[in-house]
């Protein structure tokens, strides 16, 4: 069953705008709290995150959201992790820097930026070509 915000009251047919972005970095990490063998030691990982802001409305501009300013704040929290180790940065002290846990982390500093007010937020963060999780409000 869907939600009735998802439909248009005149025809019932559903109707979400979707933006999406996608930037690469790389950042080290280490795991901790088991034997995962070399992933105890400190190692790089070439992350892609997508974006994905979903909504029903577009603003007065014709925008889901205004894509530069998606780009500008990715960019600046990005640049925070970025050839940086995971393990040494306050949000991950104690923590084990998984990439579950790094979507999370990611998705909250967006949020906590990003004016979505009736649009949601999902996220994907690929730790390599094939492997990735997932954090969605």
């Amino acid at each position: 069953m869907r939600c009735k915000c998802c439909f248009n009251l005149d025809d019932g047919t559903l109707h979400v705008y979707r933006l999406s972005i996608s930037r690469d970095f790389i950042a080290q990490h280490h795991l901790i709290g088991g034997d995962w063998g070399a992933e105890n030691q400190v190692h790089s990982h070439h992350y892609r995150v997508d974006l994905l802001i979903e909504g029903h409305e577009l603003d007065e501009h014709g925008y889901l959201i205004d894509i530069v300013d998606l780009e500008r704040i990715l960019a600046e929290i990005l640049a925070n992790f970025r050839d940086r180790v995971l393990n040494d940065l306050s949000e991950f002290r104690g923590l084990n820097p998984s990439v579950e846990r790094f979507a999370r982390i990611l998705w909250d500093k967006l949020t906590q930026r990003l004016q979505l007010q009736d649009k949601s937020l999902s996220l994907q963060l690929w730790e390599n070509d094939s492997d990735w999780a997932g954090y969605a409000g």
